[in-house]
C-alpha cells in the first residue's frame, strides 16, 4: 500500500515571511525539516508538497525563481538521502477564484490523482487554517505545526478541534512514525 504524506512549504519546511519568499537566498529551511523529510522517505513515504505561491501572480518572483527554490530544496534533501516526489503549487492570487488555492482542495486532488491514491487518512501537515481546511475536504489527516504561521493559527483557535499540534515538522514526523 502506498504511504503518502503532503506537506505545506512556507512555514513548515522553510522559513516563512509576510513579505513572501521571493528569492532563492530567502528560501531557508527550518532546523530539522530536511532530516524529517529524509526520515519519511526512509520509512517508505512518498512526499508531496502543496504550496500557495501567489507571489507569482503579484509579480514578486517568476516561475524560474520558484523552480530554483525547489532545486535548492532538492539539493539539500539529497545530502540526507531524501527526496520530494511531487511539488504542486498554485501561482494564482486570492481573487482569481481558482480551484487550486488552499483552502480549496485542488492541489491535494492533483496529488491524489498523480499517485492514483485516495487521500482519506493521508497525513497533511500545514501551518495555517487553510491547509487544514483543504485537508479536511479530501478526507486527509490534518496536522498543525507551530512554525511559520502556526502560532497565529493556534491563537485564533478556529476549526482546530481534534487536530494534533506539534512544535515543528520534525516533531510531527517523529509522532507520525511512532504511531503508524
Amino acid at each position: 500500500m502506498l504511504k503518502l504524506i503532503i506537506l505545506d512549504r512556507d512555514g513548515v519546511i522553510n522559513q516563512d515571511s509576510d513579505n513572501y519568499i521571493k528569492t532563492v537566498d530567502e528560501f531557508i529551511t527550518l532546523p530539522g525539516s530536511i532530516e524529517a523529510i529524509a526520515r519519511l522517505n526512509q520509512a517508505g513515504y512518498r512526499v508531496a508538497i502543496a504550496t500557495n505561491q501567489s507571489g507569482i501572480a503579484r509579480g514578486y518572483f517568476d516561475l524560474d525563481t520558484l523552480h530554483a527554490m525547489h532545486e535548492k530544496l532538492r539539493g539539500e534533501l539529497a545530502v540526507y538521502g531524501g527526496a520530494i516526489d511531487m511539488i504542486a503549487y498554485c501561482p494564482h492570487g486570492p481573487e482569481e477564484g481558482c480551484d487550486c488555492r488552499k483552502p480549496k482542495p485542488g492541489m491535494y486532488q492533483a496529488i491524489g490523482k498523480r499517485f492514483d491514491a485516495p487521500l482519506v487518512g493521508v497525513p497533511i501537515i500545514g501551518d495555517s487554517l487553510r491547509d487544514l481546511q483543504a485537508a479536511q475536504q479530501v478526507g486527509g489527516y490534518p496536522i498543525l505545526v507551530k512554525t511559520g504561521k502556526g502560532e497565529r493559527t493556534l491563537a485564533k483557535g478556529e476549526g482546530l478541534k481534534g487536530i494534533p499540534v506539534y512544535d515543528n515538522l520534525a516533531a510531527a514526523v517523529i509522532a507520525l512514525l511512532e504511531n503508524h
